[in-house]
């Protein structure tokens, strides 16, 4: 069914990296989603007003706060699909996100409310009547609950949308909710216990948690989080199986929203290489780079020294120095300058964010370790934290 629904609606549907394609697909889902919740909501109304349950009710509201939510993802992905233009020149993608965040917004108001009203039922429990429609308006939403949930996390997954990974955990929320709806209806209907607000209550329960989890996935890409490990590896193996590059560091890439991804990083090249192969290596790359994972690249090339002995001795001394302090600590950037009475080792270290030492500690430490090795070492060398995480 979702995909004959693709098909039918999204042309070019497997082509996802493209905005245009993005936007048809959260087009489709908020569609989808607006039609389907607002039919459950009128159908959960009809039925909590034929049993005067106010868990029924809750969850008929419940839906119609989720039709709003598709009405959001819909405008948030339609407004995410506009082109850059001169007062955002990385384009609107992260529209995307505050939509998804919206959503999350709006699932955490329902849970606050729906909490407070089944609290009050449950100070003053009222019978609740039993209604063979309601049961199977109930279990009819609980089918089309977790289809909803199917289809939005299989369109998420296959065009990476926070947005519609968000609303499929609602939707999934929504189910467990309906079920002890459900449940409730049934019990209360066979054995006459007032359990209806603390049904009420387990279904906030499930709206708020469902609420809070999908704000959290939308405000990390909003904050700036890390990149994907697996893409910094691949992206870094790429650059190193090209033979002009002997190493590369300070990488660093920015998300503006879903297919909107740039980086930039420092590329070594030996000293002496010719500076015309070695540029166009570094073009070949920043192409490669683009077409393998649709990242606009930007690298800055590096001369070191490659050919003297000492050199390459000492450096790769002073990095097992360093990663004796830390395992992921590297360095980069190092040169040497000697004096008559001293020689200055001359680098850059990349520290992980969760090291816990502060600049001026660690470079005391770095510069004991290092004059270990020869008192007449001294350090010139600059802290900087690593943009890539773990």
């Amino acid at each position: 069914m979702t995909e004959r629904l693709v098909r039918r609606f999204i042309p070019d549907w497997e082509n996802v990296g493209d905005p245009a394609v993005r936007e048809r697909y959260g087009i489709l889902s908020g569609g989808v989603g607006i039609f389907l919740n607002l039919l459950l909501s009128a159908g959960k109304m009809l039925a909590g007003l034929l049993t005067g349950s106010i868990a029924v009710t809750a969850d008929a509201f419940n839906n119609l706060s989720d039709a709003g939510s598709s009405v959001v993802t819909l405008v948030g992905f339609k407004l995410a699909g506009q082109k850059a233009d001169d007062g955002h020149p990385f384009g609107h993608g992260r529209m995307e996100y505050l939509a998804g965040l919206l959503v999350s917004l709006l699932i955490l108001m329902v849970g606050v409310e729906l909490g407070k009203s089944s609290f009050e039922k449950i100070l003053r429990p009222e019978p609740v009547a039993f209604s063979a429609l309601s049961v199977a308006i109930l279990a009819a939403s609980i089918l089309v609950k977790l289809w909803m949930c199917l289809f939005n996390r299989k369109l998420g997954r296959r065009i990476g949308s926070a947005a519609m990974e968000a609303t499929a955990t609602d939707s999934l929320s929504d189910m467990a909710a309906t079920s002890a709806v459900l449940a409730g209806t049934l019990v209360g209907g066979l054995t006459g216990l007032c359990v209806d607000g603390w049904i009420g209550l387990v279904v906030a329960v499930f709206i708020l948690r469902a609420g809070w989890g999908a704000a959290r996935d939308t405000i990390d890409p909003l904050l700036g989080s890390a990149p994907d490990p697996a893409l910094v590896k691949q992206i870094q193996e790429v650059v190193l199986s090209h033979e002009q590059v002997v190493g590369m560091h300070d990488l660093v890439i920015h998300d503006y929203g879903p297919g909107r991804r740039m980086c930039s990083f420092h590329a070594e090249v030996p000293q002496n290489a010719d500076i015309m192969a070695a540029h166009d290596a570094i073009d070949h790359i920043e192409r490669e780079i683009y077409q393998k994972f649709g990242v606009e690249t930007t690298v800055h090339m590096d001369p070191i020294a490659t050919e003297d002995e000492q050199v390459n001795r000492l450096r790769e001394q002073v990095r097992g120095l360093v990663r004796q302090l830390d395992p992921e600590m590297t360095i980069h950037d190092f040169r040497v300058t000697r004096g008559p009475q001293h020689t200055n080792l001359i680098f850059d270290v990349v520290v992980p964010h969760r090291y816990k030492l502060s600049d001026e500690e660690l470079a005391r430490r770095i510069e004991e370790l290092v004059r270990g090795l020869n008192p007449d070492y001294y350090t010139v060398l600059q802290l900087d934290r690593s943009y890539v995480g773990r």
